[in-house]
């Protein structure tokens, strides 16, 4: 995907239920005098659920689970090492509450390194059920700012949209990100 862009996740003949929102990345091997080493980089994955435009509730790596049940953060990894998917957030999409209309995920850098120093950065969304990437979106570009609004998932009709957001922020944490979050709800 590429910023901007929206996917409907309606699958013909098939109800989507179960997605996962993963976000990988490296740190940007640092050359020096005794060669190239690679430093750790906290980012963490945030669930920002909405209620027509009005914030509803919050998953991230505080508070692992939505009151309702229906969002699961699968746990914070703090360097950014291995393959794959470093951290995840799962949705049970028929489980989610009626009143809630979208949801935003986010990435920040809980210390304050910039996306200048993050490699190899991406958000995929998967369908749990069937196992299969339905989208994915390269992070990339670096840039001096410390977080991002990655993708948002919205109802349209009686089913669900993706739009690929890619917008910088600054924060630490979601909390600093709500105003930029919130442009998007």
């Amino acid at each position: 995907m590429e910023k901007g862009q929206r996917i409907s996740l309606e699958k013909p003949g098939d109800t989507l239920t179960m997605v996962r929102m993963g976000l990988g990345w490296d740190a940007v091997k640092k050359k020096g005098f005794f060669g190239a080493r690679q430093q750790e980089i906290d980012l963490d994955a945030s669930c920002v659920l909405f209620a027509d435009g009005r914030l509803a509730d919050v998953v991230y790596f505080g508070k692992l689970v939505s009151d309702d049940g229906s969002v699961r953060h699968t746990g914070d990894n703090v360097t950014g090492h291995g393959d794959g998917d470093d951290e995840s957030v799962l949705v049970d999409l028929g489980r989610l509450p009626v009143h809630v209309t979208s949801l935003v995920f986010t990435v920040s850098s809980f210390n304050g390194q910039t996306f200048d120093e993050v490699d190899n950065a991406f958000c995929r969304l998967v369908d749990e059920t069937g196992g299969g990437e339905l989208a994915r979106y390269t992070l990339t570009g670096g840039g001096g700012h410390t977080a991002m609004v990655m993708a948002r998932l919205y109802r349209h009709s009686s089913g669900w949209k993706m739009a690929a957001v890619g917008e910088p922020s600054q924060g630490r944490t979601f909390e600093d990100m709500l105003p930029t979050i919130t442009a998007h709800a």
